[in-house]
């Protein structure tokens, strides 16, 4: 699918980024060389995020069954990202998540976490309905296996999605270069 300029613009005081679903018991069945890669990706876009003020909101899916936030990354939320609980494979689907993105003006979410073709699609798919513009942070999305990732990726991008690395969200939230919040991510993606 092809994008218009405002697709392919991200404002950070209207942009929330949503981490999906990054837990433990599956996050132990992903390969570890993803593993790895995912942490890394995703503890940079919420770094990134903090650094220019973006709005952050995680979930977790069924936390009984599938256990808690893995640690690297519930670290990397501090104790000011509130944890929402879900059933629902679309986050937006679930109780209060689309109230607190619209309290908060939000106008376009950015997405990482797992699994690619399920929680992330859904959820990609799900925000469009309703009107929000969507980015998936490809580098920082995972399934157990890569066909099922190649296809989330895929169908996100068929459905309006923006699919594009962690960098390139990063340096479309900044804009421009020369401020210490430039300086900031410039390490953290280096």
């Amino acid at each position: 699918m092809s994008h218009t300029a405002h697709d392919l613009q991200l404002d950070r005081r209207d942009t929330a980024l949503v981490v999906i679903d990054i837990q433990e018991r599956l996050f132990a069945a992903m390969d570890p060389a993803v593993q790895e890669s995912v942490v890394q990706k995703t503890r940079i876009l919420i770094e990134g995020a903090r650094q220019v003020g973006v709005s952050i909101l995680a979930t977790e899916q069924y936390p009984k069954g599938l256990g808690p936030t893995v640690t690297p990354i519930r670290e990397a939320l501090g104790g000011d990202v509130e944890m929402l609980e879900k059933i629902e494979f679309n986050c937006g689907a679930a109780d209060g998540f689309l109230g607190k993105l619209r309290e908060r003006g939000i106008q376009k979410v950015v997405l990482c976490g797992m699994e690619a073709h399920i929680c992330v699609l859904q959820t990609a798919a799900g925000l469009m309905r309703e009107g929000f513009g969507v980015w998936v942070a490809e580098d920082a999305i995972c399934s157990r296996f890569k066909a099922n990732w190649k296809a989330g990726r895929r169908l996100a991008a068929e459905a309006g999605a923006v699919v594009a690395p962690v960098e390139a969200v990063l340096f479309m939230l900044l804009g421009k270069a020369g401020t210490p919040e430039f300086k900031a991510i410039s390490k953290l993606v280096r």
